[in-house]
């Protein structure tokens, strides 16, 4: 292959991970996926076949040895992302990184340093700033359409249970990182400023198997804030609600509204003889984000290509784990949690 095109390896072939690789594939000029990393043989295998390639690795280690790989596709679990991250860019590897950024504000200012130093790209998969309702959404709010904004509101609910791991809040910082690290992206983009404090509820409705073993874990959530300019944020997440992959946003301001989020499978509308509507409703992140990702995608190989800073840089990963780390403590010690 000539080295005109960018080689691009994915580390974590889950279904966010070959999202992406799809697009790399064929979709983002100048750059071809040709490598993919996985600890799962089988998802490793089944990766290189649906791509059409043949270079695999096991290991992420080995991966980052490869010379020929110029970017890599971070979509592990969260608790591996520093230390992958931080040895991708000491070996000189462009960084593509899923969200959540990593457990913590210490591990996201490691994974910037790291990208500095070594003066390599560092982008986060907070992909609703690429979806073209967001988009205009907050060029809405910057020509003043609404006036001054007063509150933000954001909410993801997903029709899944969590997986075991997920139960154990101290390795899987919960349904607010695996869930509404989008949301809190989301409310700190179209507020313009940072969070001054929030406080947070959460429960368990519906994981019975949890509660005796992880008492902490909720699968029910509410955040609510204030920014420093004074904007209002509100935000709920959910785990296993069954109907649907629901998510939603809205920007309430000084002089008028916006209504962002797709809840329809598609346009068609079903009414038979009794007058009742039927619709399917969403039921997968998947095909709801399917254009931004791309657009996530083509961004960050322009970064790579010419030099330019990323729409969204770790600075706004680091914001939303700090939150993260806010609203667990709220929820615990049942407190507002002031941000410095």
């Amino acid at each position: 292959m000539g080295k005109n095109l960018k080689e691009v390896c994915l580390i974590g072939a889950g279904r966010a991970g070959m999202i992406h690789a799809r697009n790399f594939k064929n979709k983002v000029p100048g750059f071809k996926i040709t490598a993919v990393c996985d600890p799962i043989e089988d998802a490793v295998k089944a990766a290189c076949k649906e791509l059409e390639i043949d270079r695999f690795y096991f290991d992420y280690k080995d991966a980052l040895q490869d010379e020929n790989i110029d970017a890599v596709i971070i979509v592990s679990p969260t608790k591996y992302h520093c230390e992958i991250a931080v040895a991708a860019a000491n070996a000189g590897k462009h960084i593509l990184c899923e969200k959540p950024m990593a457990m913590n504000a210490a591990e996201c200012q490691m994974m910037i340093d790291a990208a500095e130093k070594n003066h390599v790209v560092l982008q986060i998969g907070f992909m609703r700033r690429f979806d073209k309702s967001f988009m205009a959404a907050k060029e809405a709010i910057d020509a003043g359409k609404i006036g001054e904004v007063v509150l933000v509101k954001s909410l993801t609910r997903g029709p899944s249970t969590p997986r075991p791991w997920m139960y154990d809040i101290k390795k899987s910082n919960g349904p607010l990182a695996e869930v509404n690290s989008h949301d809190i992206d989301t409310v700190h983009w179209f507020s313009g400023s940072e969070f001054e404090h929030v406080y947070a509820i959460a429960g368990n409705y519906r994981c019975h198997d949890a509660r005796k073993e992880f008492p902490d874990f909720y699968d029910n959530v509410v955040l609510n804030g204030r920014f420093k300019n004074g904007v209002q944020a509100s935000i709920d997440g959910a785990q296993g609600v069954g109907y649907g992959y629901d998510a939603r946003a809205e920007i309430l301001g000084t002089d008028g509204c916006i209504y962002l989020g797709n809840t329809d499978e598609n346009t068609m509308l079903c009414v038979d003889r009794s007058g009742i509507k039927e619709q399917k409703f969403m039921k997968s992140w998947t095909h709801l984000f399917e254009d931004a990702y791309l657009g996530e995608d083509l961004d960050f190989a322009i970064c790579v290509l010419e030099g330019k800073q990323p729409k969204v840089t770790g600075r706004d990963g680091m914001n939303a784990v700090k939150i993260v780390e806010a609203g667990n403590t709220s929820i615990i010690e049942k407190r507002i949690v002031y941000l410095d």
